[in-house]
């Protein structure tokens, strides 16, 4: 897979890269657990980070740290001043080359790297595969938490890589424009899976689910399949693409093998997604 792309790195590669001065390594990982009413309870990856991450790789907490705090929903974008403030704290500065991995599933790095670019910082990759593939090729870990220096970090803001409800509702129907749901075929359709209020998807998406762009290894599929998903909707590259999902997480991973992969340059992610339109009765819905 490694070689696509400038914004994925192999496990290969980082390994050869580790203990470059420049490198800054961060775990990602965040879990959703289904919850008692049958919708997700958002848990960090902290305490699996301490049993055993890549060496050197400081984590980030999406919640704790890079989310609205005063949002009542859950991974709210801050204010991109904030999140700036933010990720230099955390180590993320110029001169710094970022790689993002986490666990079980890309698309907490992807959500990640997207947030990244929002507030102008291109030097970061995912980890192709995770600490899943990593794990998996025996290569070392390290129960001992990493922090890296504070760095300087200005905002050059990319304000359209996020979209809000306004945006989402006002492309409905509109040429040149498609929507997309990185859920599941069966949350699309509105016939099972976790739901977010009411079931079924915003009014004339289509869907492309992000669990389907990575293979049992948590790597990326072949860069011809990738595309294949995409085709199949008509996500061409001229077109304006809005991605959104249950809480603006996997429609990053949706967003991201569109921009650093297929080359789309026009490409948004609807930040509240379902857990905020599946709950407003104002807002179109379809089922089946």
């Amino acid at each position: 897979m490694s070689g696509h792309s400038a914004a994925v790195i192999s496990t290969e590669e980082l390994a050869r890269r580790m203990g470059a001065p420049a490198l800054r390594v961060f775990d990602c990982t965040t879990y959703l657990k289904p919850g008692p009413d049958g919708r997700y309870v958002a848990e960090s990856g902290r305490a699996n980070y301490d049993k055993g991450h890549i060496p050197g790789a400081a984590f980030l907490d999406l919640q704790a740290d890079l989310s609205d705090k005063s949002s009542k929903l859950r991974f709210t974008l801050p204010l991109l001043e904030d999140l700036t403030k933010a990720f230099a704290a955390k180590g993320v500065g110029h001169g710094t080359f970022v790689v993002l991995y986490s666990h079980a599933s890309p698309v907490w790095a992807t959500r990640i790297w997207w947030m990244l670019r929002a507030v102008g910082f291109d030097d970061a990759a995912i980890l192709d595969g995770g600490l899943d593939k990593w794990k998996a090729e025996n290569r070392p870990l390290s129960i001992e938490a990493a922090t890296h220096p504070p760095a300087t970090l200005s905002l050059r803001a990319r304000p359209e890589l996020f979209v809000d409800k306004e945006k989402i509702k006002g492309a409905i129907g509109a040429p040149g424009t498609l929507t997309l749901n990185a859920l599941s075929h069966d949350q699309h359709t509105g016939a099972g899976g976790v739901v977010y209020g009411r079931a079924g998807r915003i009014a004339g998406s289509s869907c492309v689910p992000a669990a389907g762009l990575f293979g049992i290894d948590k790597a990326l599929k072949p860069i011809a399949e990738l595309r294949a998903a995409f085709d199949g909707v008509g996500a061409a590259p001229d077109k304006r693409v809005l991605v959104y999902c249950g809480g603006g997480i996997a429609a990053t991973l949706d967003a991201f093998v569109l921009t650093a992969m297929l080359g789309h340059r026009n490409v948004s992610v609807y930040d509240n997604s379902m857990q905020e339109w599946a709950n407003d009765p104002a807002l179109p819905m379809e089922i089946g």
